[in-house]
């Protein structure tokens, strides 16, 4: 076994603290990284606070994750030490459904392994720990090629606010003569906007507050609307062919269908605590429209979408901190402070 040293929880709504356990040895098929950054993700209060469902504790939060190859088993053939490599929001799946033999691993018909706060039902059925920590092994098909140029640290959170807007932007082919607009300019939102961009959409960013039209056009947003001013909703009613929807906190859905055209899609991608409400269903009819959600995405769209980055010089904005601050960067994120990603220094572990 490997012995390392982390950040856990020891109990629901605890606070994170050093503590060392340790991690399974590298077996034939699995690379071990020593982890430079981890990004802090607002799943990791979530999961603390057992906001969704219980959790399994003591926990150790982080599924954005990159760093330096130390180890790889006898039979890894796509990696080596001293390689930058990453891993996301899973670590295992059956790799037998339908799902997995199409490189849909996140939506395993029989079950995911999640990087932290999970149990590895296909190895030794132990609890998953995360990447507020110095070192994670993980199985070579789970683990990502990080491209050499794109700044590593800035890169962590694309294995999960990237590829959570990357992923149905690709899958519901958004790009050149469509309108997307962004609702929600945080972690996942800022990757919206830069992806709808790069992708040729025409991006919109929706927001309750105008003081972050400037922010909203820094980033490549076409254009900027307030959604509590009628005057500049009323111009944008029944115009866009998307939504992706990345607000974490209730908000009135039947308000953003009135704004797709025929046939609009509505991607959520946020996870508000009290769901999400529909007040009528006529808000579908009148205009075909849908509804409709996405996880984080399959190993080989990931990869897919790290080296989309690559070609287009597209990393997360980020903020980075020593872990010691990790719970002022949470108190933080809950008041949405930051631009647009906390990214821990593990080093500072």
């Amino acid at each position: 076994m490997i012995t390392t040293k982390a950040y856990a929880a020891q109990g629901a709504h605890d606070t994170l603290a050093p503590w060392d356990f340790e991690r399974r040895d590298v077996g034939p098929h699995d690379v071990q990284i020593e982890i430079l950054y981890c990004g802090v993700c607002h799943t990791d209060i979530a999961q603390i606070n057992e906001e969704w469902f219980p959790g399994i504790f003591p926990m150790v939060p982080g599924h954005e994750i990159v760093g330096r190859v130390t180890a790889v088993g006898d039979h890894v053939k796509g990696f080596k030490p001293g390689d930058m490599a990453g891993v996301g929001t899973i670590v295992d799946s059956c790799g037998k459904c339908s799902h997995c033999e199409a490189g849909l691993e996140v939506y395993c018909e029989n079950g995911v392994v999640p990087t932290y706060n999970g149990m590895d039902t296909y190895r030794d059925g132990q609890p998953t720990y995360g990447g507020y920590s110095k070192t994670i092994v993980a199985d070579e098909s789970f683990t990502l090629h990080i491209p050499e140029n794109l700044n590593l640290a800035a890169t962590a959170p694309m294995l999960c606010a990237g590829i959570t807007t990357y992923s149905p932007l690709k899958h519901w082919k958004v790009g050149k003569g469509h309108k997307l607009a962004v609702l929600g300019l945080g972690g996942l939102g800022h990757m919206a906007v830069k992806f709808g961009v790069a992708l040729g959409a025409e991006v919109t960013v929706i927001s309750t507050s105008a003081k972050k039209e400037l922010d909203a056009k820094k980033l490549g947003a076409h254009h900027f609307v307030v959604s509590t001013n009628a005057e500049e909703i009323e111009k944008v009613k029944s115009s866009f062919d998307f939504i992706i929807d990345a607000i974490s906190v209730e908000h009135d859905l039947d308000f953003y269908l009135s704004l797709l055209k025929l046939d609009g899609v509505h991607i959520v991608v946020g996870v508000p605590p009290e769901g999400l409400h529909v007040k009528s269903v006529m808000g579908f009819h009148i205009g075909r429209k849908s509804l409709v959600g996405s996880a984080s995405g399959g190993i080989p769209e990931t990869q897919e979408m790290l080296d989309f980055c690559s070609e287009h010089n597209i990393v997360a904005d980020i903020e980075l901190i020593d872990i010691k601050d990790v719970h002022n960067a949470f108190e933080r994120m809950a008041k949405g402070d930051v631009k647009y990603r906390f990214v821990i220094d593990m080093a500072t572990l």
